[in-house]
């Protein structure tokens, strides 16, 4: 029985692993919980999985959780957060499906208790990629990847290390697929007047709404490339965007003898979800199969990097290195919220992105303490605009 936490409960990830547990009783055993505010699904989540221990944001919330269940250990805010990661002797493997930035010092300390991390919180490498892998590697854990895309190309290297152990010698190329999101083949001119309700109508994939949007303006592909190249120790180079609209093809690996080998499947999280909770055994999901015959056809094209900046940006940031990865994620963090309530327009989320990096004096090889600053003073430059 492997006792997992889960660390982003009530979101889209979170609930999802939930619905992979159920499935999977015998196999899985939910020792610890954590969400942000959403208090009401959390209580329904703790009568159904009966976890050891939770985390909440709100302390008032924590007070509530704690009358209500007395025999739940119950922490809160960001030290909660951080001091149920290091209790490593409640818990086997951390998913980490946290939104933002707020997901890279759990990673840090589950890694530092010795315990694997299913990852689905990009952040965490996108802003401190170099800490993390260097920390998995001195304390011998391993990272699953769970986004579709890099957990598409950690079932094609099995036979391979497990990252953070990975070499990068083994294969050419990383061909990294993306649908185009909901305005695939827009021109910049009908970017400028979409909105928020428009940009959340993904085609093909259910997610909460920062990653869609990120989906709709292709800089979720831009934080994927980073990710890729920290994953499985690649240069940016060695990394290809391949559109490809039918999203059956979740990536795939060209091998240095010219193979390729591609991981398909439905549109459906669940699968990623489940292979990184169990691998390295499958387990049931209740994902649908692809009919081949009623598909017909897959389509592929290059990204469009001149219409969509936001990709351009992320390969700029990832190359430039130090903390414009950080500057980048902040301000796009930031940028991506403010889109959704309506306050900008979609085409100002790359320009205030460019003019954070045009701003930004990069550490060369940041601590921890200089992600954390550097975050923090872009997302106050952007507020401030």
């Amino acid at each position: 029985m492997k006792r997992i936490a889960i660390f982003g409960s009530t979101g889209s990830i979170g609930t999802q692993a939930l619905d992979i547990v159920t499935k999977n009783r015998d196999r899985f055993q939910v020792s610890i919980l954590a969400c942000g505010k959403n208090r009401g699904l959390l209580e329904q989540q703790i009568r159904q999985f009966g976890p050891k221990a939770v985390s909440i944001a709100s302390e008032e919330d924590g007070r509530i959780l704690q009358k209500e269940f007395p025999h739940v250990e119950v922490y809160c805010g960001r030290k909660g957060l951080l001091d149920l990661a290091a209790a490593g002797e409640d818990y086997d493997l951390m998913l980490n499906s946290l939104v933002g930035i707020a997901g890279l010092e759990p990673t840090l300390q589950a890694i530092g208790v010795g315990k694997d991390v299913a990852l689905a919180n990009k952040e965490t490498l996108v802003a401190g990629g170099d800490l993390v892998m260097a920390a998995a590697r001195a304390n011998g854990t391993k990272i699953i990847p769970v986004d579709s895309e890099h957990s598409a190309i950690f079932q094609c290297l099995q036979g391979t290390p497990v990252p953070p152990h990975f070499t990068g010698k083994e294969f050419r190329k990383l061909l990294l697929t993306a649908s185009g999101g909901p305005f695939r083949g827009y021109t910049r001119e009908q970017l400028g007047k979409v909105t928020a309700k428009e940009a959340l109508r993904h085609p093909n994939w259910s997610m909460g709404s920062k990653v869609t949007i990120d989906s709709a303006s292709l800089m979720n592909k831009g934080l994927e490339v980073m990710e890729a190249c920290h994953l499985f120790h690649l240069s940016v180079d060695q990394v290809q965007v391949v559109v490809h609209p039918e999203s059956i093809i979740h990536s795939m690996v060209e091998f240095r003898d010219g193979a390729i080998v591609a991981q398909m499947g439905a549109p459906d999280m669940r699968v990623p979800i489940a292979y990184a909770l169990s691998f390295p055994d499958r387990v049931e999901t209740g994902a649908g199969s692809v009919d081949f015959f009623k598909l017909g056809s897959f389509h592929f094209e290059p990204a469009d990097l001149e219409t969509f900046r936001c990709l351009a940006l992320a390969l700029s940031a990832f190359q430039a290195g130090g903390t414009y990865p950080v500057v980048l994620n902040a301000a796009n963090e930031v940028l991506v919220e403010q889109f959704l309530k309506g306050e900008i327009g979609f085409l100002q989320i790359p320009e205030g992105i460019e003019r954070a990096m045009e701003r930004h004096g990069s550490s060369a090889q940041p601590t921890l303490e200089d992600i954390l600053e550097a975050d923090r003073r872009t997302r106050e430059e952007i507020l401030q605009c």
